[in-house]
């Protein structure tokens, strides 16, 4: 596919798709990587396991949002600079921005060891929960680098003109965590910290495959090697990328503060029942995100090459591919509510059916939820970090945080899975609002 299609070319609708397929699909095998581990250990291991890693997993969530911030905010510098034509400043800006994300990997990781249990703590694990958690958590911030370096490298491959190897990589990764998570639970029986293992191995090779791939010779249009400090570069990068981080930032103080809310008000079970929509939704929200990061860098090349039509068909065709998959997912997750619940919980009828209800409940906002994570994308690719920032900061920190807090003292127990779809519609006027204000300015 990379060989056919390349940045610089006009983009139809099938050929946007064709192209970011590779990425939709890398991202759909990354957030599997959790899926798998939930359905084993809430199996296998049973349901205070499975709710102890929901509990810790929004860490991870946090820290590893510095790997997508430096991968979607360089990836848009990057494709940038090749559609201006330096290709060798290209290549140095990549592998600064490569050798930044390893050491934060480092740093964060460390520190993570130190204060694991004073922070799981916070979160709400107490007892056997927290120890759970501590288990966990301990292994998963050995591999902490790889998984910076594995999401960074996502939007880069498509950057790199090679998505559909992207694709093949998250596959490798995937595939290994699948067969990994069998055999260290099912026949070597050991349980939460074979999956921690699986998960670790996976990321290992999720990080490490692209970066020998991209310090070896290639064909792509990037080339991992020498380079130098470049203060205002990593500035750009993380300013561009700021709006990603606080996405994932976001995401994760508010899956804690669901968490908060559910165990005040259900206890343990709603916790679990939660962690299935998270599984869910980690599927879906991919596909919204691996199409946005799939199609920000034609968004970015066609931006630094001054190329005003085709920069608006991109555009347009790319609202209406967002609107669609934003109908179907919605429907099939009001489908799959039944069957997904039984998967999960099947083994205990009181938590199958709160599981499935709210499910079906929460599953309304993902009609709404593409086009403002596509909106956040679009400010990201145009180099506007600080609109992409406002979007992402305010939809999920500030309306979503809003709504599980007041919802539930109006409507009860249902009002925390309607606080999304609420959080979501609210943000959606917003990107409109910012969508028509910065039209003329960007010519899309």
């Amino acid at each position: 596919m990379s060989k056919t299609i390349s940045l610089s070319d006009h983009f139809t609708t099938a050929k946007l798709l064709r192209y970011t397929m590779p990425t939709i699909a890398m991202m759909i095998f990354t957030s599997i990587y959790s899926v798998v581990d939930g359905i084993f250990v809430s199996n296998f291991a049973g349901k205070t396991p499975f709710a102890a890693i929901n509990l810790i997993y929004p860490l991870f969530m946090v820290i590893g949002a510095i790997g997508f911030m430096t991968g979607t905010g360089g990836s848009a510098l990057v494709a940038k600079i090749l559609g201006e034509g330096d290709q060798a400043k290209a290549h140095k800006t990549f592998s600064l921005i490569v050798y930044f994300t390893l050491s934060l990997g480092i740093v964060c990781s460390s520190l993570g060891l130190i204060f694991l249990e004073p922070i799981a703590t916070l979160l709400g694990a107490e007892g056997d929960i927290l120890d759970c958690a501590i288990r966990y958590g301990r292994i998963l911030l050995l591999s902490l680098p790889f998984f910076l370096l594995q999401g960074m490298f996502q939007p880069f491959m498509v950057a790199a003109d090679r998505p559909s190897l992207g694709f093949l990589f998250s596959l490798i990764a995937g595939l290994a965590n699948i067969l990994l998570d069998y055999l260290f639970i099912v026949p070597l029986g050991m349980g939460l910290e074979g999956a921690a293992c699986a998960t670790a191995a996976s990321q290992f090779l999720g990080g490490t495959i692209p970066m020998i791939y991209f310090l070896s010779r290639n064909g792509s249009m990037l080339r991992l090697g020498a380079t130098r400090w470049d203060g205002a570069a990593i500035r750009r990068t993380c300013a561009n990328g700021s709006s990603e981080m606080a996405t994932n930032i976001s995401i994760s103080i508010v899956v804690m503060l669901y968490n908060s809310q559910l165990l005040h008000y259900i206890g343990e079970d709603g916790v679990a029942a939660f962690g299935v929509i998270g599984y869910l939704q980690f599927v879906f929200i991919a596909i919204f995100l691996g199409y946005s990061i799939g199609s920000a860098p034609i968004v970015s090349y066609n931006y630094g090459a001054a190329r005003r039509d085709e920069l608006k068909g991109v555009v347009d065709r790319s609202l209406r591919i967002v609107a669609l998959f934003s109908l179907s997912l919605t429907l099939l997750a009001e489908l799959l509510s039944a069957p997904l619940s039984r998967l999960f919980v099947g083994y205990d009828a009181a938590l199958y059916e709160l599981t499935r209800r709210a499910l079906s409940i929460y599953s309304v906002s993902f009609l709404l939820c593409g086009l403002n994570i596509y909106a956040s994308s679009l400010f990201t690719a145009l180099n506007n970090g600080l609109i992409s920032a406002l979007i992402s900061f305010s939809r999920t920190l500030i309306f979503e945080c809003g709504a599980v807090l007041l919802i539930p003292l109006i409507i009860g127990i249902d009002g925390i899975w309607w606080s999304v779809t609420i959080a979501e519609a609210a943000a959606l006027v917003m990107c409109t609002v910012c969508y028509f204000r910065f039209k003329e300015r960007y010519h899309y």
